[in-house]
């Protein structure tokens, strides 16, 4: 056969039918009427492709193969055109009609066929297996029949019918209504080299709804035949030494064709030169051991191959489909696992049909075999194949595998972490992934618990690892506890992904065991940012660093790091007008921070010029910085500031100098009134700082703003709440020096004293309560206190008898548990009580008779004006009562007091000894008050403070007993001197007192008699 020398038509034709058959094929699919022939016929034309394809590619091109690619174009055009009209749907198609499509086609097959049978024997190149390939081929088609078997509508006959096996899926709720059982041999189907029987096949069922739901069978004729779709193993696919069907075929000198493998194994026979080499076929002498790959047979066996498994997968599917026995469908997916590993485009395959939503549906079954055999199908479709992942992650697999991470079952739990892998690979899924709710929680619990499961802990990292390409999921990791993602990826990452680190970890609440350790990775990053990076860099950075630095601990990492001289950089330097503010705010907010945990300040550096946090410099700049209206946020942190400042003596100096000569104080107190609840507070906490260095000054300024001082008191009964404004606004009142009688007054005319008295009451009756309700009751009663120290004022006098403040007092001593309120209450009556004596009435001059010892309890009498006779204080000697002259003995004051000698608290202790000191002054009835403190065993008390509380009392206790002495006279002397701990406390203040104290103590020992007469004090100097 000699060569054409133009085989370009040759060439354009194959390919232009190729296509044809390609396009005809697809839209087979489609047709829902006598699908079995129109498959057959499908099956047909596929299968004549590659003898096509044959044509233009061989070197021996027949001289005819033109004339016999143009008949079988014209007879594909044809079969084209039958085709579209079935594809029109079955009712709008006559049964008629139909018959006429077939038989038309039918000739089509048979043309095509005759049209193959005239390629003459030169064409296949002595290679046997091909041209017997073609000639069976050719006679099948020639001899093709399709019997008719489309049913009128007209004729009602009960048949069971089955949708084609490409649409058992699509059509998943009809197929519901009658499952299918096949029962068949499967002999023919099954290859030699299949390890996997079709046991899933036989054991299809359907339910008859006729025969009341009982279980029935049917025969393969019912069913899609299968064996109709399988194509014919052809003998020259099997290599003669394996009887296998052949993967490599070559073929050798005698033009024998074998398995590579094979028929290299037969030559080592021969490798001993004892013997000839021969074709184990033939016999034939071989001169040569040239393996040739017979590249067209290796062709039409792995198109056989494509073809008959692309059919066995839609057979699984048709399985898979209808209802079945769970060991029927874990048999169909170990088989679609079988030729999904077989072969990469079987893959392709599956997910071409669309049987992965399918799959996805048995994740829910109930049994755990199933749900594995469904797990493992689905991993090996996703490896290495993004688009199946996409597939996958659109349905509802991901959610339905996370919650499998929680299984009892070992291999099912493995085999949800082996799918997530795979997934977690791909972009689209790992994002999904990390969006399940509590997925990434799960996997950070198995991969901390390797103890438990070493391969679960080690397959949960490895997702974790690809979950990082995603910073969704990093932000989910941080807030779950997993921290080192989001650390690495700051410290080493790009510029964006540093941004978005920074960002996050600037919103993440760190756990108190976390704190640190991220304060140590990332503040030398953080700080790194801050220096080289733009503007939305640097901002991430420092809001990181605000939130690393509300952990006090954290202080000395940011310190050593070097951001003090960055924040004062940031707050200090000059800015061009209507700038944006920078990141000033922040960079308060975190030398705030760092101020609170207590450094030594004064070896804080904050520039290069040797300033510190305590110089002039500082101080000043904080301060015109919030005299100048800056935002209420930063001047909450501005104010945090200075409040840490005065932990300094310099710098409190400073502050209070600067304060006073400016306008800061009344820039303060306007701050009081501050929406901004916090600014309030930290406001009124600097100016309680400041007020025992400017009271007076504050007093002046405080009642020059309007609304003040009334509202730090008004503002109280707003709330049944007590909040820590409440609580720092009556302390500041509370702080400013009590003998101010313009505050006093102010307060007075304001009318706040009953608002005080009822919110007192309400904390007391527990009407009112909170976490500030100690520090607000406090503050309440140092107000009141503040009264006292001027009850001197008429006004002042009249607002302490209307309101009986003695009594008030008298209760808190006997009511509250607060140290605090009971000093203050000390302090409120031994003011009071030093009033007494100028308001008691005193009684017509008479003959002192002295003290009537067995009357001192009961009150005197004398006449009055109008001839009734008026009680007479022993101590004031006069007409006295608890509301009107404030006198502690009728108020019953003076047994609490004693009580409160008992404490621990110094201070309190001090208050009380100062109260019952009114009652020894040179102006009242000094032997009066002692017979009435000793019957209430005073010198006791007075004692045991002595001793227990030595220096922090001397003054106050010794003067107490060096009244008793003087006055009492030797009965008392003799009682005192019992204590034998007493002379070395009084030498002890001898020697370390004051002088006062040490005159004091001569006094007390000369009295006891353990000093000599004359006087040392001078000496002792």
């Amino acid at each position: 056969m000699s060569l054409v020398e133009d085989r370009e038509p040759v060439i354009v034709h194959a390919h232009s039918l190729v296509a044809s058959i390609s396009e005809i094929t697809s839209s087979l699919v489609c047709i829902e009427i006598e699908q079995e022939n129109f498959m057959e016929i499908g099956s047909y034309l596929e299968r004549t492709s590659p003898v096509i394809m044959e044509l233009q590619t061989t070197k021996n091109n027949p001289s005819n193969a033109t004339e016999i690619l143009q008949d079988i174009s014209k007879n594909i055009d044809l079969a084209k055109n039958l085709v579209g009209k079935c594809l029109k749907g079955p009712d709008s198609i006559p049964d008629l009609e139909v018959r006429s499509i077939l038989q038309k086609l039918e000739g089509v097959i048979k043309n095509i066929g005759l049209g193959l049978s005239l390629i003459p024997c030169s064409a296949f190149r002595n290679q046997e297996y091909a041209e017997v390939a073609v000639r069976s081929l050719s006679r099948e088609m020639t001899n093709v029949h399709f019997e008719i078997n489309h049913v009128q509508a007209s004729e009602p006959k009960e048949t069971l019918q089955f949708p084609p096996l490409e649409h058992l899926l699509d059509d998943e709720a009809e197929n519901d209504l009658y499952s299918v059982q096949v029962n068949f041999s499967a002999e023919n189907l099954q290859s030699k080299d299949m390890p996997l029987s079709f046991d899933f096949i036989r054991e299809l069922s359907y339910t008859d709804p006729g025969n009341h739901g009982k279980s029935s069978t049917c025969s393969l004729k019912a069913f899609p035949k299968v064996a109709k779709y399988m194509e014919p193993q052809y003998a020259s696919f099997f290599c003669p030494l394996t009887r296998k069907i052949m993967d490599d075929p070559v073929t050798i000198e005698s033009g024998a064709t074998y398995e590579r493998w094979a028929i290299t194994e037969w030559f080592k026979k021969f490798e001993d030169g004892s013997e000839d080499v021969i074709c184990p076929t033939t016999g034939r002498k071989l001169a040569i051991r040239t393996l040739n790959t017979n590249v067209a047979l290796k062709t039409t066996i792995e198109e056989w191959k494509e073809r008959n498994e692309a059919t066995m997968i839609k057979v699984v599917r048709a399985a898979l489909s209808v209802t079945n026995p769970d060991s029927v469908i874990v048999e169909a997916l170990k088989y679609l696992q079988h030729l999904c590993k077989n072969k990469q485009y079987n893959k392709v395959q599956v997910r071409n049909i669309g049987m992965i939503p399918l799959l996805a549906q048995f994740l829910e079954h109930k049994e755990k075999n199933v749900r594995c055999a469904t797990l493992e199908i689905l991993q090996l479709l996703a490896e290495e194949d993004d688009e199946s992942k996409e597939m996958i992650a659109k349905t509802d697999a991901i959610s339905r595998t996370i919650k499998m991470l929680l299984s009892n079952h070992l291999p099912e739990r493995h085999a949800s972490l082996s799918l997530l892998i795979e997934l977690s690979r791909s972009e689209l899924s790992y994002e999904w992934i990390g969006s399940v709710t509590g997925c990434i929680l799960m996997l950070i619990m198995m991969k901390c618990n390797h103890h438990c499961d070493a391969f679960a802990a080690k397959q949960a990292d490895e997702i974790l690892k690809n979950l990082e390409n995603s910073p969704k999921n990093i932000k989910c990791m941080a807030e779950n506890g997993l921290l080192e993602p989001l650390l690495k990826h700051l410290i080493e990452g790009t510029e964006e992904m540093q941004l978005e680190m920074g960002s996050y970890l600037g919103e993440t609440v760190l756990g108190r065991d976390t704190k640190t350790f991220v304060a140590e990775r990332a503040t030398p990053a953080l700080i790194k940012m801050i220096h080289n990076g733009n503007s939305l860099t640097r901002r991430a950075a420092f809001k990181a660093l605000v939130q690393i630095s509300s952990y006090h601990p954290n202080s000395s990492i940011l310190v050593n790091a070097g951001i003090v001289p960055i924040t004062i950089e940031e707050m200090f330097t000059p800015r061009i007008y209507n700038e944006s503010m920078s990141f000033l705010r922040e960079s308060a907010t975190i030398l705030a921070n760092i101020l609170e945990s207590g450094p030594a300040l004064e070896n804080l550096q904050v520039n290069r010029n040797g300033h510190t946090m305590v110089s002039d410099y500082v101080v000043y700049n904080v301060v015109h910085m919030f005299k100048n209206s800056a935002p209420d946020e930063l001047n909450v942190n501005l104010i945090r500031i200075l409040l840490c400042l005065t932990k300094s003596p310099k710098a409190k100096s400073t502050l209070v100098s600067v304060v006073k000569e400016s306008e800061a104080s009344y820039t303060l107190i306007e701050l009081i009134d501050s929406p901004h609840e916090e600014l309030g507070i930290t406001s009124i906490k600097l100016l309680i700082t400041l007020a025992p260095y400017m009271g007076y000054t504050l007093c002046e300024r405080l009642c020059r703003t309007k609304g003040q001082p009334e509202n730090l008191i008004n503002n109280q009964s707003e709330s049944d709440r007590i909040t820590e404004k409440h609580a720092v606004s009556v302390n500041f009142l509370a702080k400013l020096p009590h003998q101010n009688l313009k505050l006093n007054l102010a307060l007075f005319h304001k009318n706040t004293v009953p608002i005080i008295l009822q919110a007192i009451n309400e904390i007391q009756s527990g009407v009112r309560m909170g976490k500030f309700s100690n520090s607000y009751l406090e503050g309440l009663v140092g107000v009141l206190v503040r009264f006292t120290a001027t009850v001197y004022d008429p006004q002042i006098l009249s607002l302490a008898r209307d309101h009986n403040l003695t009594s008030v007092f008298t209760e808190l001593l006997m009511t509250t548990s607060s140290d605090e309120v009971q000093r203050l209450s000390a302090t409120g009556l031994e003011n009071l009580s030093a009033e007494s004596i100028n308001l008691s009435i005193q009684p017509p001059a008479q003959k002192n008779k002295g003290p009537n010892l067995t009357k001192l309890h009961s009150f005197l009498s004398f006449p009055s004006s109008k001839g009734k006779r008026l009680q007479v204080c022993p101590i004031h000697r006069g007409a006295c009562s608890s509301q009107t002259t404030f006198c502690l003995l009728e108020a019953k004051a003076i047994e609490r007091l004693l009580a409160c000698l008992e404490h621990e608290n110094v201070a309190m202790v001090k208050a009380a000894l100062s109260a019952i000191c009114t009652l020894l002054h040179d102006r009242v009835d000094v032997d009066n008050s002692v017979s009435i403190l000793s019957g209430m065993d005073a010198i006791n008390h007075v004692l045991r403070v002595l001793k227990e509380h030595k220096q922090e009392v001397w003054q106050k206790s010794l003067w107490v007993i060096e009244k008793f002495l003087t006055k009492g006279g030797d009965r008392f002397a003799s009682e005192i001197s019992k204590d034998r701990s007493l002379p070395s406390v009084l030498v002890s203040a001898l020697q370390h007192g004051d002088i006062a104290t040490r005159r004091m103590a001569e006094k007390i020992l000369k009295c006891l008699n353990k000093f000599p007469e004359f006087s040392t004090i001078e000496f002792l100097s």
